[in-house]
C-alpha cells in the first residue's frame, strides 16, 4: 500500500552509511539502477527477519522484481554492523544492509516510529533508475 510522502516524485536523498560485513561505507547507487530501500526496526526480530527473508526470496526467485531484474535491494536499520552481519549470515541475505545507528538516514527519509512511538518504523522506498522516489510502502513485504 503506497502512502503519501513528501519524497514521492522527487529526487531520492543521497545515502552513504556503513555496510556489512566490515563497516565500509556504501553509497546508494541513486540514478544508476532502480532501488528498493527498506528501513526495518532491528535485526534478529521476528517481523524484521520475515521481511528481510521476503526481500531475499523475491530477489533470488525473481518473484516480485520480474519487471526490473536489475533492481538493487538495500536494507537499513539502527543496528551496528556486527549485529547486522550475523543477521545477514544467519538468513543468507544477498544484499547490502546498512547501519544507521544515529538515525540520520531515517530522519532524511522521514521514516517515523511505530507501535505507539516505541520502535523505529518500517518503510520501503522505491526509487527508479533516474533517482526519483516512485513510491513508499509502510508494510513488510510478504512473499507468498
Amino acid at each position: 500500500m503506497v502512502k503519501n510522502s513528501e519524497l514521492i516524485g522527487k529526487p531520492a536523498p543521497p545515502l552513504e552509511l556503513p555496510s556489512i560485513p566490515n563497516g565500509d561505507l556504501y553509497k546508494l547507487p541513486i540514478g544508476e539502477k532502480p532501488i528498493a530501500l527498506f528501513f526495518f526496526p532491528a535485526a534478529n526480530t521476528p517481523g524484521c527477519s520475515k521481511e528481510a527473508c521476503s526481500f531475499r526470496d523475491a530477489q533470488t526467485q525473481n518473484i516480485v522484481f520480474k519487471r526490473s531484474p536489475s533492481l538493487v535491494v538495500v536494507g537499513v536499520s539502527g543496528d551496528a554492523t556486527t549485529k547486522q552481519s550475523s543477521f545477514a549470515d544467519q538468513y543468507s541475505l544477498p544484499y547490502p544492509i546498512l547501519s544507521d545507528v544515529d538515525n540520520s538516514a531515517r530522519k532524511t527519509y522521514g521514516v517515523g516510529k511505530a507501535f505507539l512511538g516505541l520502535t523505529p518504523g518500517r518503510e520501503t522506498f522505491f526509487i527508479d533508475d533516474k533517482g526519483i522516489v516512485k513510491g513508499v510502502c509502510d508494510k513488510a513485504l510478504d512473499v507468498k
